[in-house]
């Protein structure tokens, strides 16, 4: 019985505690200190929880698991970040996990701070069977456009993989290469790997405008990734563009035309 153990103790137990039908919680429940009671509501809180992240987990990997068992081995999930901006380059990476990759609460770079998604980061470099980098600057998309320079970086990260993937899972995007592919609407929240995707290219390309912030520091590109917030258009105004800054994006080429 738990009576006659501190409150601290029963604590510590609980930490180890991860199936709801454990006899230890049962005997909690009889014990009537209101510590033991408030120490039960915790467990249930971060049980549901985590029970929670890994229902989502095991949904994000339905389509992964329907085309192993199709035979596809090596499945690669893709994806890209910085279509949006006004500055720095379109970042694609293509990522291929472990079939027994288990990361709870990986999703979405965008639904994540930045602290977990350096975090999630760290975990997909460590564990990921392979991972290719795609990056486009500014320049190049001046050049051909933003929806064929991000086609251009995802075809890099593919090629940067050294490994050739028997099937890709595409963030939102059909790519004019020879192996079988499923575009996915909001593909970084329905899929695992292209959600580890999302990641590594997310926290890539920041990293990158934060080197640029420490070259060019009037744009405050460290806060805004690039993107046209009331700090960098005033920068625009006071210094001009930089060698980042994409020239044929408004309001960049009515500002600036071919300068």
């Amino acid at each position: 019985m738990t009576n006659n153990m501190k409150i601290k103790d029963i604590a510590e137990k609980l930490l180890t505690i991860t199936e709801p039908n454990d006899p230890f919680l049962d005997q909690c429940k009889m014990d009537e200190r209101k510590g033991v009671g408030d120490l039960l509501l915790k467990w249930k809180n971060r049980y549901q929880k985590e029970f929670q992240l890994q229902e989502v987990f095991k949904q994000m990997c339905t389509n992964e698991t329907e085309l192993r068992k199709q035979g596809f081995s090596v499945v690669v999930g893709i994806d890209e970040v910085g279509r949006g901006p006004l500055a720095g380059p379109v970042v694609a990476c293509a990522v291929i996990l472990p079939e027994d990759f288990y990361c709870p609460g990986l999703t979405d770079s965008k639904q994540l701070s930045e602290t977990k998604r350096n975090h999630f980061f760290e975990i997909i470099r460590d564990q990921a069977v392979a991972i290719g980098t795609g990056i486009i600057e500014s320049e190049v998309i001046d050049q051909i456009n933003i929806y064929e320079a991000t086609k251009k970086a995802m075809l890099m990260a593919i090629t940067n993989l050294g490994i050739t993937p028997d099937y890709l899972l595409i963030d939102a995007m059909k790519l004019e290469v020879p192996i079988p592919q499923l575009s996915i609407i909001k593909g970084d929240s329905k899929s695992i790997s292209i959600a580890a995707a999302s990641i590594m290219a997310k926290v890539t390309r920041d990293r990158m405008m934060k080197e640029y912030a420490i070259q060019y520091p009037h744009y405050a590109f460290e806060k805004n990734m690039g993107y046209g917030t009331k700090a960098h258009l005033e920068g625009l105004d006071q210094f001009g563009i930089t060698p980042w800054h994409r020239k044929s994006f408004s309001p960049l080429k009515e500002m600036f035309g071919n300068k």
